[in-house]
């Protein structure tokens, strides 16, 4: 049986495509053939004369246009369904299909929104949790001996954090009932390699680090959960728990080992009804008690200061830029809640973290004012906003320095 012969037509095609790419492999893949029979119609043409003497008329060169428009907007197309599957993996894959996350929708407690006016109430206790820089360590012959930090230090502040709070808020304070305690994550919950010299002296690596803390977070919200009932947890990540070199505006979140250990949290506490999370992809986490908006970020985006003013500066700046922007996109709050900065600073419409890490060599070497290692904690009452403002001093006891002068006569 005899091959059918390709009509004139249709090697006019072959030849223009061929004209138009200079390439074989491209004309074919322009036509949609294969690249063994584009170059045996090529021949076929050649054989008929075609290739050199041909004139392409306007409708073939339109087919072939048309062709070469189709195969970019393909491209464009899959481009960006490549995109958005990537987006799709970082975040809603990770957590639905790798860590297994039943549910990530977010509903605010009943219990932050209504109060049972027959029971004695001061309003709900938030504690907040930043800067713990898991992993690092701070060694006090460097300092004049005012701190010291490893991971075995880390653990009893952690501790005594959360039994310092339990005291305060049910025998320091009149008799009264919470419906529960917000418990605030505000990022740079590990120390990070970001610097050569972290890498070069940090306890452990930061995948071991990390499985630490996890176990050592557990067991603060179950503790906090037996005692209040309810736990809120509003997380947002930090700078130093980062994997790349600069921190990063897209996907800051999916870089993060803060925003990955919060995630592993998540999935712990899923079954347990009294722990609710509120993990945003976002650098900024939004949430109200009692009709009380905060905004919690972790202050990384701020920067600047002097001897003078010191953080205050940068600061009071940037929470300013942050309620015009809101404002605009109608998203106002009441009080802006950060840390990174290492400095307790507890205001009505700002409230600054100080660390449980403590003062450090690089707090020494700058000159910055002495900070012990303490974390915010205060009520939010539904009538009058923030009343009890109370640092939590997470060293087991008050160090007396009892430091001597070298003195000759």
């Amino acid at each position: 049986m005899s091959t059918p012969s390709i009509p004139d037509k249709d090697l006019r095609l072959v030849v223009n495509a061929f004209k138009k790419t200079k390439s074989k492999v491209e004309a074919a893949k322009l036509l949609g053939m294969h690249p063994n029979t584009f170059t045996s119609r090529l021949k076929t043409a050649q054989h008929k004369g075609l290739v050199e003497d041909i004139k392409a008329t306007k409708e073939e060169i339109n087919v072939v246009d048309k062709l070469a428009e189709a195969q970019d907007r393909i491209k464009h197309l899959e481009s960006m369904a490549f995109s958005q599957e990537e987006e799709k993996l970082t975040a809603d894959y990770i957590k639905r299909k790798i860590i297994k996350i039943k549910d990530l929708s977010v509903t605010v407690p009943k219990w932050l929104i209504k109060t049972d006016k027959k029971k004695k109430f001061a309003g709900v206790p938030t504690l907040f949790a930043s800067d713990w820089h898991w992993g690092e360590v701070v060694d006090p012959n460097q300092i004049n001996g005012v701190n010291e930090f490893n991971l075995e230090i880390a653990r009893d502040r952690a501790k005594t954090m959360v039994y310092k709070t339990i005291d305060l808020l049910k025998n320091n304070i009149a008799h009264t009932d919470y419906p529960g305690i917000v418990y605030v994550l505000g990022g740079d919950m590990v120390s990070g390699d970001i610097h050569e010299e972290l890498m070069a002296t940090n306890e452990k690596e930061i995948m071991p680090t990390v499985i630490d803390l996890f176990g050592v977070l557990i067991w603060c919200i179950s503790t906090l959960a037996d005692e209040f009932g309810n736990v809120f947890v509003p997380c947002v990540s930090g700078n130093h728990g980062r994997n790349t070199h600069k921190i990063r505006a897209k996907g800051r979140n999916f870089t993060s080992f803060d925003w990955l250990l919060y995630q592993f949290l998540a999935k712990h506490f899923e079954n347990d009804k009294r722990v609710q999370f509120l993990i945003p992809d976002g650098s900024d986490a939004y949430y109200s008690i009692y009709g009380h908006k905060y905004l919690l970020t972790h202050g990384d985006q701020f920067r600047g200061g002097d001897g003078v003013i010191g953080a205050l500066g940068p600061i009071i700046r940037g929470d300013h830029r942050k309620r015009s922007r809101n404002a605009q996109i109608d998203m106002s709050y009441d009080t802006m809640i950060i840390g990174h900065w290492h400095q307790l600073i507890q205001l009505e419409r700002l409230i600054v973290n100080g660390s449980l890490k403590g003062y450090d060599e690089y707090a020494y070497s700058n000159n910055f004012g002495f900070e012990p290692p303490r974390q915010a904690m205060w009520l939010t009452h539904p009538e009058y906003g923030i009343t009890f403002s109370i640092p939590i001093y997470v060293d087991k006891q008050k160090k007396e320095f009892n430091l001597e002068w070298i003195s000759w006569k």
